[in-house]
């Protein structure tokens, strides 16, 4: 019995120190996450003006929002968004990546060049932005020589959105192709090319079936990125013009705080993830039986 116990005693010692050393992560991943999705599903239903009393409605707000067509409309400005964005970004982040993976003077400077966009508040950029949109005295409009109206036109506020958004992600997009293209060994690409795999051969049939991991993950936070754009449209359009670029942020927004119906919110809030959370799991098994991890 003795024995026992002096066994057991360094390993219970061992697991309360590895707790410790746990627990400040544990607290921030608590208060931080775990908290806030409690409080969203708890406010999901009941009502509350954020000034009165706050009562419980059940299933109120979920069937209020579930039939709320301008719910639905942001939900599709949203998808129109990501089909925007999310493409070219990885596009551009990889023709960018390639360029800069090559070894030379300057490569460090120019990554930090490309990725200063992303690093920028994004309210400030949006009013960068606008002035560069603007219709009279714009940058863009002076270099065309022509009036357009880039942000009031529902044509084209959306894909003008969907531009400022891609100009800020190429870099940061682009500094994870550039650690995956160069994790490839050297040997592998050398290998092609004795086998001729050489210029656009060389991109389909060794780099890109390599960067796969790269790709899964540039993939998965670029829709959550497009999924959560709030600062560049609120500061650019405003959800406008009628509502062509309400996205669901914007929504959950006006919802919020204009409207003063949290709860409904909430219900918004829900809905998105369970949107995102489908997205990403669906991402997940397009590239799980496609992906390899080992060289």
């Amino acid at each position: 019995m003795d024995r026992t116990v002096r066994r057991g005693s360094p390993r219970r010692g061992q697991a309360a120190v590895g707790y410790a050393l746990l627990l400040p992560s544990l607290i921030g991943v608590g208060c931080f996450l775990l908290m806030p999705i409690a409080v969203v599903l708890w406010l999901s239903v009941h009502s509350w003006n954020l000034l009165g009393p706050i009562r419980f409605t059940g299933l109120e707000n979920w069937r209020s929002v579930l039939g709320d067509r301008r719910f639905g409309h942001s939900l599709l400005v949203t998808s129109a968004l990501t089909a925007l964005v999310v493409p070219v970004q990885t596009a551009l982040g990889f023709a960018v990546a390639a360029v800069l993976a090559r070894r030379g003077r300057g490569g460090t400077v120019l990554r930090v060049v490309y990725a200063l966009p992303w690093m920028c508040a994004p309210v400030a950029v949006g009013v960068v932005w606008q002035w560069v949109f603007a219709p009279t005295g714009g940058a863009l409009n002076a270099a065309l020589g022509r009036r357009v109206e880039w942000l009031s036109s529902p044509a084209l506020a959306l894909p003008a959105v969907a531009a400022v958004i891609v100009w800020m992600n190429v870099g940061y997009v682009a500094l994870f192709f550039v650690a995956g293209i160069r994790a490839i060994p050297a040997e592998i690409l050398d290998a092609g090319a004795l086998d001729g795999a050489t210029g656009w051969r060389r991109i389909r049939w060794l780099i890109l079936p390599l960067l796969r991991p790269t790709m899964f993950f540039v993939l998965v936070t670029g829709v959550l990125s497009v999924f959560q754009t709030f600062d560049a449209v609120y500061a650019l359009t405003r959800g406008g013009p009628d509502h062509h670029t309400d996205v669901v942020a914007m929504r959950m927004y006006s919802e919020a705080f204009e409207a003063a119906h949290p709860g409904r919110a909430a219900v918004m809030a829900v809905v998105v993830f369970a949107v995102m959370f489908t997205i990403t799991v669906a991402q997940h098994r397009y590239f799980r039986d496609r992906t390899s991890y080992e060289y």
